[in-house]
């Protein structure tokens, strides 16, 4: 099995409902960062990467159809590049809506790490920290003009280097039609997924941070 489906749009994008669609849409499995958290072979298998070492990436994503999300995102032009008949779904929204939804939930999270109390949740947020704050950040994760610059920047990057052919610009909003035209599959005949909210991150966080608002 080999990656068909690529999506490089950064997290708040929509990524955990495009993760659903597209296994419903028979992509299953699709590569999320919640393979990360539930998994310490994932974390492990993802350390060559963050030192700039060779990676195996079809050992790395054997078994799954399709990707979306960090940490897949910050080695983007790798895995597409190497996966070269797959498909690539470029996951975008609004910059403004983007920016507010990152930063009151994996921003926040990040942040948070020294008050983790589990010591592999915590070890997910470092790797987390590597790759987004410095990573696609440039450590300046905190200043939203720059991250915001990052986003944008990311896109036309993404467009730039695949061929217009191979891509699709999706944003969540606009449902099933684009994407299965993109994919040619038949569209669904139910309710394209909606999740993965402000409130569903921090029912899934809250714990490791001691948060009990949501």
């Amino acid at each position: 099995m080999s990656l068909e489906v690529i999506g490089v749009g950064f997290g708040r994008t929509g990524t955990v409902s495009i993760k659903l669609a597209l296994e419903r849409l028979g992509f299953a499995p699709c590569y999320h960062m919640q393979e990360v958290f539930e998994n310490p072979a994932q974390l492990e298998a993802w350390q060559p990467a963050v030192a700039g070492e060779d990676v195996d990436w079809d050992a790395l994503f054997d078994g799954f159809r399709a990707c979306v999300d960090w940490p897949a995102v910050s080695f983007w032009q790798d895995v597409v590049d190497h996966f070269a008949d797959a498909k690539v779904l470029l996951n975008v929204r609004p910059p403004e809506l983007w920016l507010a939804s990152f930063s009151r939930t994996v921003r926040e999270l990040i942040g948070a790490r020294d008050r983790v109390s589990d010591p592999y949740i915590a070890s997910v947020l470092e790797f987390a920290s590597e790759i987004i704050e410095s990573g696609t950040f440039g450590d300046r994760m905190h200043d939203d003009e720059h991250v915001l610059a990052a986003f944008e920047a990311h896109s036309d990057a993404v467009r730039r280097h695949v061929a217009a052919e191979r891509l699709l610009v999706f944003d969540v909003v606009d449902g099933w039609e684009p994407l299965c035209r993109f994919l040619d599959v038949p569209v669904p005949d139910e309710a394209f997924p909606r999740t993965n909210g402000y409130d569903d991150f921090w029912k899934v966080f809250g714990w490791a941070v001691g948060r009990s608002d949501v």
